[in-house]
């Protein structure tokens, strides 16, 4: 069975996929990405979906099997990933872990309250050259585990 890295790649910023398809090629292992169709990525390996809500995610779910790497923004995708033995990181390089999802998915169910009664959150933050090499780290260090031998 040969590991794969998935990307939810509606959300990911440029610079991350660029670094997820540098660290696929040097770890031999090839890099998928999934988006709507009303995004355009260039990818040797590219799922496309239509632009129903959740569409993208429930593809990169089904495309997962255990062991692969998938980088995501998205908690609830994330989640679903860990629970079928699947790697899961943010474009940003927070490597999801089994302990820690459940309060993010409780976080993100507060959010969307406050916001459906009125309330205003913030947007996220602007990318930084940290979040590359975190990122960079993050792939590095799961990839290199994931090696046989290792």
């Amino acid at each position: 069975m040969r590991v794969k890295l998935i990307i939810d790649a509606d959300a990911c910023p440029r610079g991350a996929l660029e670094i997820c398809r540098r660290l696929g090629r040097a770890f031999d292992v090839p890099v998928w990405t999934v988006a709507s169709f009303n995004h355009r990525i260039e990818s040797d390996r590219h799922i496309v979906v239509g632009d129903a809500p959740e569409e993208t995610d429930i593809a990169v779910a089904n495309a997962t099997r255990e062991g692969d790497v998938v980088v995501t923004q998205d908690w609830g995708l994330a989640a679903l990933v860990l629970g079928r033995k699947a790697r899961a990181v943010s474009p940003d390089g927070r490597v999801y872990r089994p302990e820690t999802v459940a309060f993010l998915l409780e976080e993100r169910a507060i959010k969307f309250r406050f916001r459906r009664g009125g309330g205003r959150t913030k947007g996220p933050r602007r990318r930084t050259a940290v979040d590359d090499r975190r990122l960079e780290a993050a792939l590095t260090g799961i990839l290199q585990a994931g090696k046989p031998g290792k």
